[in-house]
């Protein structure tokens, strides 16, 4: 079981992720009509190989549901940000390709974001603590379920 500190530690852990994604995501809204969801999506197209992933890919990527990316894509390709198809050479798989509207709104949109991120999460770092704190998560995010 975890201490009283370790639990408190966690319980501020969440609090500020909540309340980062949430301000973040109500920016991104305001300004750019795009959840953080979708501009996610569009920056892990963006950065995959020729613009393109497997929606199994993608669902991995942005850490949602195979379904939760199915809707989401769905709404960006009504936007047409976003398209499908076929994936070379296996007649199942399905890939998500960043249109050169989706690039061009993910451009304008990173203007928001990236201003936020500055704005409410680099700035409340002070002197080597945000390198401390991304060596910190580094270190969780490569934990296995063993804990190893």
């Amino acid at each position: 079981m975890p201490t009283r500190t370790e639990l408190g530690v966690w319980r501020s852990f969440l609090r500020a992720h909540a309340r980062l994604t949430r301000v973040l995501e109500a920016e991104l809204i305001a300004e750019q009509r795009l959840s953080l969801a979708a501009y996610d999506v569009l920056v892990q197209l963006a950065e995959a190989p020729q613009h393109r992933l497997r929606m199994t890919e993608l669902a991995d990527a942005v850490l949602l549901s195979r379904s939760g990316v199915t809707r989401l894509v769905d709404r960006l390709e009504r936007a047409g940000l976003v398209l499908r198809e076929r994936a070379d050479g296996d007649g199942r798989g399905v890939v998500a390709v960043l249109t050169p509207e989706g690039l061009d709104r993910l451009r304008v949109a990173a203007g928001t974001h990236l201003t936020g991120v500055a704005r409410h999460f680099a700035e409340g770092f002070g002197g080597d603590e945000l390198e401390a704190f991304g060596r910190s998560c580094d270190r969780l995010g490569s934990v296995d379920r063993d804990g190893h």
